[in-house]
């Protein structure tokens, strides 16, 4: 049986409530290139929703590349992910030149992401008090 390496379906947030949940959380951690929102959730994974505007690279060619690239980064270091759902919107645009620079902000933010998710929520990856933190 060959091996596939996709991201799995469980692992992308697809439904238009899950990006509003998300954005509604109001947690967001910003870099230069990327804004990373993000929320904890009940599945046993991080789940990842992409929002790439054509404010930000008007060919799609552009956008589908920077989707490509971040969906890429997510899948390599998911499993260092603490277990929420992550809304990544691309705030600058960037290529092939600056790949090096847009991997040094992921991992910059994946690791503020996790510090963040200790020190809020519990080890089941529920919320000790969700009201307190809105």
């Amino acid at each position: 049986m060959a091996q596939t390496y996709k991201l799995p379906k469980q692992a992308k947030l697809t439904k238009a409530d899950d990006f509003s949940s998300v954005f509604n959380f109001r947690k967001r951690i910003a870099s230069t290139h990327l804004v990373m929102h993000y929320q904890p959730n009940i599945h046993q994974r991080p789940r990842i929703g992409l929002v790439v505007s054509k404010k930000v690279a008007k060919l799609a060619v552009s956008r589908n590349y920077i989707r490509r690239v971040l969906r890429e980064l997510f899948r390599l270091k998911q499993h260092d992910i603490a277990h929420v759902d992550l809304v990544l919107r691309v705030q600058k645009k960037f290529t092939k030149c600056d790949f090096i620079e847009i991997t040094k902000e992921f991992d910059m933010l994946v690791s503020k992401l996790n510090q963040k998710a200790k020190a809020t929520f519990s080890s089941s990856g529920v919320v000790h008090s969700l009201q307190g933190e809105i």
